[in-house]
C-alpha cells in the first residue's frame, strides 16, 4: 500500500502534473494517461512524442534543502518507473520508448526544465 501524502502536497503534485502535462501538450506530445500505477511503481504521464511512448516522471521541488527535484530521482526511483513501463509495454506492446523528466522549482510553466532521456532502462 503507498505511503500517504500530506493533502497539501497531493494538491501540489496533481497542479505540477497539469502544468507539465499542458507544457508537453504544447510541446506536440499526445497525453496517453496520468498516474500510471502498478505493484512496486507509478508513472506521472504516459504520453506520445511521434511513434515514441514517452515515461514522464514530474518533480517539484520548492526547496533545494535536498538537492533539488533533479536530485529526487534516485536510482531505486527510477527503477521502480522502469518497472511500471515494463508492465505497461507488457499490456499495450513493445515500442519505442524513452524516459523524461519534467522538473520545476515552482509550479509554473515558465520554470519548467524539460529532460529528455534523462535516463535509461538498464
Amino acid at each position: 500500500m503507498p505511503k500517504q501524502l500530506p493533502r497539501q502536497t497531493a494538491e501540489k503534485g496533481r497542479a505540477a502534473e497539469e502544468i507539465a502535462a499542458r507544457f508537453l501538450v504544447r510541446h506536440k506530445l499526445k497525453i496517453l494517461e496520468r498516474n500510471y500505477r502498478v505493484r512496486g511503481g507509478e508513472i506521472d504521464l504516459i504520453c506520445e512524442d511521434g511513434r515514441t511512448t514517452v515515461f514522464v516522471e514530474v518533480r517539484l521541488r520548492t526547496s533545494q534543502q535536498f538537492g533539488g527535484s533533479a536530485a529526487s530521482i534516485t536510482s531505486s526511483k527510477q527503477a521502480r518507473l522502469v518497472l511500471a513501463a515494463r508492465h505497461w509495454l507488457l499490456a499495450h506492446g513493445e515500442r519505442d520508448c524513452r524516459f523524461d523528466c519534467v522538473l520545476m522549482d515552482a509550479a509554473d510553466e515558465s520554470r519548467i526544465e524539460w529532460l529528455k532521456n534523462a535516463f535509461d532502462a538498464e
